[in-house]
């Protein structure tokens, strides 16, 4: 299947289930990317290339048009995703869910402030830096991992990157997956 609109690209996910936005040697899913039919950045031509600026915007926009029906996040290893909401219930959520008291202490913390209200990732991180004295990698590894464990997701309907509780944005997969003592 050859990519070349974002109506492609949710057919694609839709049909494949998941993939990784761009391509990894790190996985065995295809990328979004490796199936968009638009010329790669020619010699000479300034910015990415028209692939990588098709991309780039439908990793955000995919969820964000079709928020009942595609899913945007991390797997394991910290790759982006892309993938079917009915996979995402029946099959990643099981295999990849991870209670947040299994995380370490500042991806807690973090949960805690999301869990409250949601932040975005400069001034989340800001916060966190000035309170607990972590470096930004320490911080980016906590939220990352937040992010693979789903326990938060990034907002699709926000301009910056900002994060919310899973259960927040997807109560019905959380209800369905975890117990209410959790």
């Amino acid at each position: 299947m050859k990519v070349k609109t974002l109506e492609d690209a949710a057919a694609f996910v839709k049909k494949i289930k998941i993939c990784t936005v761009f391509p990894s040697e790190k996985t065995e899913h295809t990328s979004l990317y490796e199936h968009v039919n638009l010329p790669e950045k020619q010699p000479g031509e300034k910015g990415w290339g028209q692939r990588v600026e098709a991309v780039w915007p439908w990793k955000n926009q995919l969820p964000a048009t079709y928020p009942d029906e595609i899913y945007y996040g991390k797997i394991k290893g910290g790759l982006a995703v892309l993938m079917e909401m009915g996979y995402l219930d029946t099959v990643h959520f099981p295999a990849a869910y991870r209670p947040v008291n299994s995380l370490n202490p500042l991806a807690q913390e973090i949960f805690e402030k999301v869990q409250m209200e949601p932040w975005a990732t400069p001034d989340l991180r800001q916060e966190m830096i000035a309170a607990f004295g972590c470096t930004k990698s320490q911080f980016d590894t906590a939220l990352k991992n937040l992010q693979i464990s789903l326990n938060v997701v990034r907002d699709c309907d926000a301009e910056r990157d900002t994060w919310l509780s899973f259960s927040e944005a997807y109560g019905e997969i959380w209800n369905r997956h975890v117990s209410a003592d959790e």
